[in-house]
């Protein structure tokens, strides 16, 4: 099966270009034109990613957003935003709420086709077999793409199990955020830090009393504490 892309922007000439840009990379392109659609889609097909405009009518990209995390069946899904390039709250937000990446418009198709790769690369990269990590109360099942703190699960997104992995794999050793820019998001020139503090925050947020071991260098990036 084709890896199903969810893309919601209500442009329709938005949409006709990035569905035509997906099927050239080999993607399966599912539209919506508002956000009302886009959660039913997501519910009922479970794309792979979901590009996700901001700007919609009624149900904005923000809210779809909020009520695709609180949705076990659709939290997981990978979310690139498209917002405005002036609308810096806007992504902070988004990002807040667990988007996973976003590129800013106008933007090159080819830039977002290679976005959605990267994504889905590092998903595939945590299904592939290998062991598992514990550190003090944190327990993560890579395989299983899954987290406890001592006997409770939680929901994290592809991107912050990723960066969480990526800090307990190196523990004891400092990241800096450009760092974790590359090997979390893949961008090969970073360029917004708070991109890190944003899902960093989050992430300890999801942790509770455990995040302690998620400790912050000040003025170079975060490291997971090497003992438990």
């Amino acid at each position: 099966m084709k890896t199903k892309i969810l893309v919601v922007d209500d442009e329709q000439d938005a949409l006709e270009v990035l569905s035509f840009k997906l099927r050239e990379a080999g993607f399966t392109p599912v539209l919506a034109k508002d956000g009302t659609r886009a959660i039913a889609i997501a519910r009922e097909e479970h794309p792979d990613l979901i590009v996700l405009d901001l700007m919609l009518p009624e149900v904005d990209g923000l809210e779809v957003c909020k009520i695709l995390r609180r949705d076990p069946s659709t939290s997981s899904i990978p979310v690139i935003m498209l917002t405005a390039r002036a609308a810096e709250m806007d992504r902070v937000l988004g990002l807040e709420l667990g988007a996973d990446d976003y590129v800013t418009k106008p933007f090159s198709p080819r830039e977002l086709v290679i976005r959605i790769r990267k994504q889905l690369a590092r998903i595939r990269a945590g299904e592939e077999p290998g062991a598992q990590l514990r550190v003090g109360d944190i327990q993560i099942d890579v395989p299983r793409h899954a987290v406890q703190v001592g006997s409770r699960g939680i929901t994290l997104t592809a991107t912050e199990f990723r960066l969480l992995e990526i800090l307990a794999r190196r523990r004891g050793r400092v990241q800096s955020r450009d760092r974790l820019l590359q090997d979390v998001w893949g961008y090969e020139n970073p360029i917004d830090s708070r991109t890190v503090d944003t899902h960093m925050r989050r992430l300890r947020e999801k942790l509770g009393a455990a995040a302690q071991l998620l400790e912050t260098v000040r003025g170079v990036g975060y490291r997971f504490a090497a003992e438990g």
